[in-house]
């Protein structure tokens, strides 16, 4: 017998604990190096934990739902047990042949849990849903998100129940906050109790964008494989106006003002689990075609939960995107420690004035929000002016540095 310990990853240092999910394999089964023993769920993302080498599971220290922090010992792998796990499967066959109804009154718990795709897992954690009970309609029998859409729709039996309605018709559901979504709560609060926050507008036309990127899309996509959105053009806005206002770029820190020397933005992106912001390094740095490229990747792994702690932790500012929703005004929340948020809105043609005459522009709306214990509302306009004036010049102003 040699016996390895399955331990908890080292978490990042803004981490200080995390959830257990579910286990994807039982006490007695074989494991493969490499193949996901279990989900492990912080504040900021869901980790997958691998086997670190082939074997059996022989002991589950902590149970689903346990709270954990790092290089804590969760359960243990016996890496000689490999054979003997295997040479029981022929004298499994008389069990197959017994009659339908000694399998019927077989305990549940000793049947094989279903297969769980990523999504359905993460979303039956949300609403209190076993998906291992859950028939599966994918392939193989894979639980897919469709059937936990459904059953949370329509609750099956062994399913915890979450609705509770005493009398009439008026039920109530009790859900527990995912610890992403406790998360955001009290990094919110934080922000609103220890900021002074005020929000100043402007309004963009953003015809010169959208003209440039339509004579050019196709042939964007075509050389560097990813469509030209939008995003990249704001990325490119705030850079340079945070190059000319670098205390829109600072942080506070006690009594002191910490300037960062580096751009480091946050995209706000949302996904089932709730709002993630990773962060694009030096995008003072980043290509067009860089910064399109990041923000694809980031909005497919988020959806799967594949983000990593290091790529959410740290930014010196935030942007966020409400337009993607039809939002037309919002007041975007700054995100700890940073000083300030550009909030992004839908665009939509509206009749606007120029040079005395009424033309229908496609506009757009933008929200800064600001920490005002260090950040002037001087300041503040003209950092969200610059942004419009680079936006309507694009790309004169980028390629001439103005």
């Amino acid at each position: 017998m040699s016996i390895i310990e399955v331990k908890v990853p080292q978490l990042s240092e803004s981490v200080s604990e995390a959830s257990l999910l579910t286990w994807h394999k039982q006490v007695g089964q074989a494991v493969k190096e490499g193949e996901n023993l279990i989900d492990i769920e912080t504040d900021k993302v869901v980790l997958e934990l691998p086997a670190i080498k082939s074997g059996v599971l022989v002991k589950i220290i902590k149970a689903d739902g346990a709270k954990v922090g790092s290089g804590e010992v969760i359960a243990q792998i016996d890496t000689t047990a490999v054979a003997q796990a295997a040479a029981p499967v022929p004298a499994a066959a008389p069990v197959a042949a017994a009659p339908v109804a000694a399998a019927v009154s077989a305990p549940a718990a000793s049947a094989q849990p279903a297969a769980v795709s990523p999504s359905a897992r993460k979303l039956a954690h949300a609403h209190d849903v076993d998906a291992a009970s859950l028939q599966g309609s994918g392939r193989g029998g894979l639980v897919t998100k469709e059937d936990v859409l459904g059953a949370v729709q329509q609750p099956a039996a062994g399913r915890a129940p979450a609705v509770a309605a005493p009398a009439g018709d008026r039920p109530e559901q009790r859900v527990p906050m995912t610890r992403i979504r406790q998360r955001i709560a009290e990094r919110l609060l934080q922000s609103q109790q220890n900021s002074a926050i005020l929000t100043t507008f402007n309004e963009v036309n953003m015809q010169p964008v959208i003209e440039l990127r339509n004579k050019y899309k196709e042939a964007f996509e075509k050389k560097h494989g990813v469509k030209l959105g939008f995003s990249s053009f704001f990325v490119k806005a705030v850079v340079i106006a945070l190059q000319k206002f670098p205390i829109v770029n600072a942080s506070v820190d006690g009594n002191d003002i910490i300037y960062h020397g580096f751009f480091d933005i946050g995209m706000a992106i949302g996904s089932e689990r709730g709002l993630v912001v990773p962060i694009l390094r030096d995008a003072d740095k980043m290509s067009i075609a860089e910064i399109e490229k990041s923000i694809a990747e980031y909005a497919a792994r988020a959806k799967v939960g594949k983000i990593t702690m290091e790529e959410l932790t740290g930014g010196t500012f935030s942007i966020t995107n409400g337009g993607v929703f039809g939002s037309m005004l919002s007041t975007p929340i700054i995100n700890p420690p940073q000083s300030a948020i550009l909030g992004i809105h839908a665009t939509k043609d509206r009749p606007v004035a120029e040079n005395g005459q009424i033309v229908i522009r496609p506009m757009n709306y933008l929200a800064l929000s600001y920490d005002h214990r260090i950040i002037d509302g001087r300041e503040a306009v003209q950092f969200l002016v610059t942004i419009k004036e680079v936006l309507e010049e694009f790309p004169a102003r980028v390629l001439l540095d103005l």
